[in-house]
């Protein structure tokens, strides 16, 4: 199914700092809006064109125009839920968070409950005095946090004063930033933190990582612009920890009563060669992998998610690839939204001699290789 500019799509023609001009880079056509799989047929799978745009005034990037929430969040697609890099993640996230002694913490958007699980575990902050507020919660054993289902807004309120609001690897996903930091400094008092992850997303860009921008991840949101927003809002950065090479980015801010002067930042012509740096490497890269698809007789692509999807919208021949690799046990015998492939456990590869697989996991590569390779040494890697 299509989604036309007849339907309630949510436009976004101007900057989200500047309210400045917008200039469009590229148009992905007919792009799955869920970056996950289903047991339903292909035609039922909700499609728009996904158009990133670049500000002329500070270079964001910027997807416009925007999904609607519940077509977007229909469902749960077990993000930040599988692998050793996401729960050393959590881990080291609920660690910044417990320096700075917080005993009562609303988290925005843990669905999983893995966060509170964690900080139960290594302080002595009972999951009671952890509040998650999330639109599909779907909690781990271990978390006891109260949670409640809804998204958070300026009309949120709940019976306890809270030190902390916490986010991980969900700033990225708003779709007005500056409105969104607003409202968590009106929840909370001066003296009170906002403690969060984001990805490292300029790192993503420079690196060429596959899925750096798309339907959720509406923003490059990397370091000015995040400090824009806090400034913009009266929060003064205390800390920031950069969890591994080019994977996070975690922010400690506290509010300030006072305002604090900003900076707009300009990166626009930075960003608009790197993205063009960006589409010229995927595309070469797609006409490499059907040529060498052509001469397999097997060839998977690993991960069920966005960056497979990218790698069919930039043109690779769906009829070549055998099927997509997911450690995810809820995706595994689906279909990956947007094509006909079935989703299969890596355990499949120790049937085939000589197998290639087509791996863009980011910074999630190297853990996902070794894996692989340990259930078929022979593996070739297409990335």
């Amino acid at each position: 199914m299509i989604i036309s500019q007849t339907d309630k799509l949510l436009w976004r023609n101007e900057c989200v700092i500047s309210k400045g001009d917008l200039e469009l880079l590229h148009s992905f056509k007919n792009f799955p809006a869920f970056m996950g799989c289903s047991d339903r047929s292909a035609d039922t799978d909700v499609k728009s064109d996904l158009n990133v745009y670049i500000s002329k005034n500070t270079g964001i990037l910027q997807i416009n125009p925007l999904l609607p929430l519940e077509i977007l969040y229909s469902e749960s697609h077990n993000s930040g839920l599988t692998g050793k890099s996401w729960s050393n993640h959590h881990a080291e996230l609920a660690k910044f968070i417990s320096k700075f002694n917080v005993n009562c913490v609303l988290e925005i958007g843990g669905g999983h409950g893995t966060l509170a699980a964690e900080y139960s575990r290594i302080t002595e902050v009972n999951n009671r005095n952890w509040i998650i507020i999330e639109p599909n919660p779907t909690p781990v054993d271990g978390c006891k946090a109260k949670i409640v289902k809804g998204f958070f807004d300026n009309k949120f309120s709940i019976d306890m004063q809270v030190d902390a609001v916490v986010h991980s690897h969900l700033f990225e996903h708003m779709y007005d930033p500056d409105r969104f930091v607003s409202d968590i400094n009106n929840f909370l008092r001066v003296g009170n933190y906002i403690i969060f992850s984001v990805p490292n997303m300029q790192v993503m860009l420079d690196k060429k990582f596959t899925n750096c921008l798309n339907f959720e991840h509406t923003l490059l949101l990397s370091e000015p612009y995040i400090e824009y927003f806090l400034n913009k809002n009266n929060f003064k950065i205390v800390e920031k920890f950069y969890y591994g090479e080019d994977h996070s980015i975690f922010f400690c801010a506290v509010k300030t009563s006072h305002s604090i002067d900003l900076k707009v930042p300009d990166q626009y012509s930075d960003n608009k060669f790197l993205y063009g740096e960006y589409l010229s490497y995927h595309l070469l890269l797609c006409e490499k992998i059907n040529k060498i698809a052509t001469e397999l007789d097997t060839i998977f692509m690993f991960g069920a998610h966005a960056q497979s999807q990218y790698l069919f919208s930039f043109g690779v021949n769906e009829k070549l690839i055998c099927g997509i690799l997911d450690n995810d046990k809820m995706k595994q015998n689906k279909r990956l939204c947007g094509t006909n492939l079935k989703v299969f456990d890596p355990k499949i590869l120790a049937n085939y001699a000589n197998p290639a697989v087509v791996i863009r996991a980011g910074t999630f590569t190297k853990e996902i290789k070794e894996q692989i390779l340990s259930i078929n040494p022979q593996v070739n890697f297409i990335e």
